[in-house]
């Protein structure tokens, strides 16, 4: 600890002993250790403060390259809903075609949902919904 030796701590607890005396010892003991406390708990903070520094620098360099990667994907996959394909071949080996625009009322947030028919069961069944084959 700070260079000091254990025989150079002895040397200068004996010398505190002498000076100080028997009597007022303990209470020194004790201020000192307050100091060393009060010291410790600066430097904690000090440590710290450094650490939330260092913690916010690389927050800000992730936000950085994050912003950076969402303005490719925004240019590659623009607003208008006009995508550039990224299957050409995928309707040559027999995969399902690759929807390459949306249409104009999935685009526009005013428009009401688009229309899906739900087909209805025949009133005459007795069975209960859960328990009916799907069409």
């Amino acid at each position: 600890m700070f260079g000091v030796d254990t025989s150079e701590f002895l040397v200068v607890a004996v010398i505190a002993l002498l000076f100080i005396g028997p009597k007022d010892l303990p209470r020194v003991m004790m201020q000192i250790g307050r100091w060393v406390g009060k010291a410790r708990g600066y430097a904690r903070h000090f440590t710290s403060g450094i650490e939330n520094v260092i913690r916010e620098a690389e927050l800000d360099e992730m936000e950085k390259k994050w912003r950076e990667e969402n303005q490719k994907i925004l240019a590659a996959y623009p607003a208008d809903g006009l995508y550039p394909d990224p299957v050409p071949a995928a309707t040559e080996t027999g995969a399902v075609p690759v929807m390459t625009a949306l249409p104009p009322a999935a685009l526009d947030p005013d428009q009401p949902p688009l229309p899906f028919e739900v087909p209805a069961a025949p009133d005459d069944d007795p069975t209960p919904p859960a328990e009916r084959p799907l069409p």
